[in-house]
């Protein structure tokens, strides 16, 4: 492919696509569902640009380029980040070696260029100023203007797009009139007990079976308690216990305690107690705790100048 291409008396030197596998396992529905939202049925129709909602290390990344590649289209994926600024979304500006200005596409722009697809990772990590200049691009004139580089720049018929967005509370709230735009919502749950073995099967095929079987029973009751682990996690874990047994033949480590212990240096001394955690989270998420007043932030409950105190005494009367 050319590195460059003139748009409106402009040259622009074009990004580099993602060339890495993305094998979908389980959860078909949803794949089916991403790649419905970039159906065209009628010259009149247009494209959506679905958003993946779910939690952190969930495969959201993953379905993106999974379904790029079952359209087989080039993949260019943008991650997004607080500070992204308009121009780094669609043309930077840089000073060449001779001294001019070389205009670079963003991923973003090169795919709206050469009719690819375009994953925008981590979406509601980034501020409305940015999102403002993608507004025409999400709608039904699918163009950006830069200003940086004074061109429109139109989108290929083929192009697609989609955005993932985390569903934790470090991140940006993006204004209606985006969230207008990108629609469908498809949220990713966490796979099933067969798929998520699938899974670390795919990644680390050298794992044994042991190690393996203990890495899904943790993740799947951390599931069932609704606790923050993700299949990402558990790769990780599930990698660093088998570096650890490899690391010394001569003192080998036991594989349950190689497990355990990469368990609590990935995770941290709570995964070892998921109950415990998870009734700890419990209680900070409000839970069947009684609400605080001002004395209890001063007063232990059972202190005699407690303001409460003299009310329960009554009620002992």
């Amino acid at each position: 492919m050319s590195d460059h291409v003139d748009v409106g008396g402009v040259n622009l030197y074009l990004s580099c696509p993602d060339m890495s596998s993305g094998e979908w396992i389980g959860q078909s529905e949803i794949l089916r569902q991403i790649l419905a939202c970039w159906i065209v049925l009628d010259e009149r129709d247009l494209p959506l640009t679905p958003r993946l909602v779910g939690a952190p290390g969930i495969g959201k990344t993953t379905l993106g380029i999974a379904a790029a590649r079952a359209r087989k289209q080039e993949l260019y994926i943008y991650q997004c980040t607080s500070d992204t600024r308009p121009e780094d979304l669609l043309v930077t500006p840089v000073l060449s070696e001779a001294g001019s200005i070389k205009y670079h596409a963003s991923p973003l722009v090169t795919a709206m260029i050469r009719g690819g697809i375009c994953l925008l990772d981590e979406g509601n990590r980034m501020n409305e100023k940015s999102w403002a200049s993608l507004a025409p691009l999400l709608d039904h004139r699918r163009y950006v203007e830069s200003i940086v580089a004074g061109v429109t720049i139109p989108a290929h018929r083929d192009f697609r797009c989609a955005v993932t967005m985390n569903d934790d509370e470090s991140t940006f709230e993006i204004p209606d009139y985006i969230l207008s735009r990108l629609q469908p919502t498809l949220k990713l749950g966490h796979p099933a007990r067969e798929d998520e073995l699938a899974i670390l099967r795919y990644h680390l095929p050298f794992a044994e079976a042991e190690m393996l079987n203990l890495t899904v029973e943790f993740l799947q009751q951390s599931h069932e308690l609704k606790l923050d682990f993700s299949t990402r996690d558990g790769i990780n874990v599930l990698r660093y216990a088998m570096k650890r047994l490899a690391a010394d033949p001569n003192h080998p480590v036991g594989k349950d305690e190689a497990w355990h212990e990469s368990l609590e240096k990935c995770l941290g001394d709570d995964a070892l107690d998921l109950q415990t955690l998870a009734e700890r989270k419990s209680r900070t998420l409000g839970g069947n705790a009684v609400p605080m007043g001002l004395g209890d932030f001063f007063f232990n409950p059972d202190d005699p100048l407690h303001p409460d105190a003299d009310e329960e005494d009554e009620d002992e009367l």
